[in-house]
């Protein structure tokens, strides 16, 4: 039986496909240019050393952030217009159960950051994946996937244990907290994203365009929103207030836990930050690590944007514990 398409619906296809990769494109060209140049202007106006500081930090969380949610929204969009829901229910069990290993161990297959995560698992649930399934892997995609773990291993060279740590105590809290939804999660708590009409003459090349601009819009206010509030936790906080915390080993762990929640640093290149914290203790610094891709403030924006305020207190807060738990049970283990 011969395809549907012919040369030149693969065509049409392929330059709708284009269409959306410059769209995105633009966008992101878009807050660079007002990051970079109208931003410095407005600070000049009101200048004052901390007013600076928050500019600065905002403008580095945005700009790190952009790239990875416009990958996101692509992926997004190619799922949602061109992957077959039958795709999803043959290669992921019936059973939640069974589902939340696999689809956090396929984590490892997008090389983005927390920002691209969320668009993702939220067509994943448009295409009929089990919520379970889809948080497991909202969580993992930017904690084990390849290049953060090369990070890495760049960032502490010579401890091979660092990077086994975290990938271990990474994919525990994923798949924990998938299995906690599973089995205590209710419907009520999750705005499910609704699955979206075709594009108006019928084509995948228009949906792909309309989803990806919907998505890259919607989820970029929410980045907006989560740096305006780390840089301002940045400026608010006293440095010295957290130096008190590094002579204990007990509150170092909560520290940097809730240190990583604010700072919202990219999966990247946490590592690199983690490394400089020199003062503080390996399972410190590991926790630090594993939290930090799972609950940061961008990241319960983007998800209280996508799934519902309700849902972004719940399970960040129950994901911030589990993660915790999991990086002193894996620190004392390896490191």
């Amino acid at each position: 039986m011969g395809s549907r398409y012919g040369p030149l619906d693969v065509a049409w296809l392929a330059v709708r496909t284009l269409v959306g990769l410059a769209v995105g494109g633009a966008a992101l060209l878009t807050v660079v240019l007002v990051a970079q140049f109208l931003g410095p202007l407005v600070v000049l106006e009101v200048y004052t050393p901390p007013v600076a500081a928050w500019w600065t930090v905002f403008t580095a969380v945005v700009v790190q952030g952009v790239p990875f949610l416009l990958l996101g929204t692509l992926v997004s969009a190619a799922i949602g217009a061109f992957v077959p829901e039958r795709v999803f229910s043959g290669l992921l069990p019936r059973n939640p159960a069974l589902a939340v290993p696999i689809a956090g161990a396929a984590g490892v297959v997008l090389p983005g950051c927390e920002c691209a995560s969320v668009p993702v698992a939220g067509s994943l649930m448009r295409r009929g994946v089990a919520p379970a399934a889809a948080l497991a892997f909202l969580l993992s995609a930017p904690a084990i996937n390849p290049v953060v773990l090369v990070a890495t291993s760049l960032a502490f060279p010579g401890q091979p244990l660092m990077v086994a740590a975290r990938f271990v105590a990474s994919l525990l809290t994923a798949v924990v907290m998938g299995w906690l939804w599973a089995r205590f999660g209710r419907e009520e708590w999750l705005r499910l994203p609704t699955a979206r009409p075709a594009g108006a003459d019928g084509s995948r090349g228009h949906t792909f365009t309309a989803e990806l601009q919907q998505d890259f819009l919607h989820a970029g206010g929410f980045l907006v929103l989560g740096s305006a509030a780390a840089a301002t936790f940045n400026m608010a906080v006293p440095r010295s207030l957290l130096d008190v915390f590094t002579s204990s080993a007990w509150l170092a762990v909560p520290l940097l836990a809730l240190l990583a929640v604010v700072l919202c640093v990219c999966s990247e290149a946490d590592g690199f930050v983690a490394a400089s914290l020199s003062g503080f203790s390996p399972t410190a610094r590991l926790a630090f690590m594993v939290v930090g891709p799972m609950v940061d403030l961008k990241l319960v924006a983007l998800q209280a944007g996508t799934f519902g305020r309700g849902f972004a207190v719940r399970f960040s807060s129950v994901t911030w514990s589990v993660a915790l738990v999991s990086s002193v049970l894996v620190g004392w283990w390896l490191l």
